[in-house]
């Protein structure tokens, strides 16, 4: 059964993405066992980001992600969420800023985190 945990914040609601146990089975297992997180979120081109303070190495890392994916990035101790071209893509894929573990994907639009602003709270749970 699918593992589904909900992105929440003041300007977007609620948004749910579901785990890939079977991309990065440590990442996902860590980030489930860790929520709830919070943090504040910080835009970089389209894509959120906050830190959340959880040490998780790299597994099965890239820096090329896809419209959706939510991941992991280890030296920011922060989870990623990408919705668009970032300062590094090239054209109009998004690109992190150094290799991140994708651990999840956005169900339905992931263009909604255009509406989150920089400095707002942002919290992670369990479906």
């Amino acid at each position: 059964m699918p593992r589904l945990m909900k992105i929440i914040s003041t300007s977007i609601g609620e948004v749910h993405a579901e785990l890939m146990d079977n991309v990065n089975p440590r990442t996902c297992e860590a980030i489930w066992r860790a929520l709830p997180l919070e943090g504040v979120a910080r835009r970089w081109g389209d894509e959120v980001y906050f830190s959340v303070g959880l040490d998780i190495e790299l597994e099965n890392s890239s820096q090329d992600v896809e419209v959706g994916d939510v991941a992991f990035w280890p030296p920011g101790r922060a989870i990623c969420i990408f919705f668009g071209p970032t300062p590094v893509s090239i054209g109009e894929k998004p690109r992190a800023y150094s290799p991140v573990n994708v651990f999840a994907r956005i169900l339905g639009d992931p263009r909604i985190f255009r509406k989150v602003r920089d400095g707002e709270r942002i919290r992670v749970e369990k479906a």
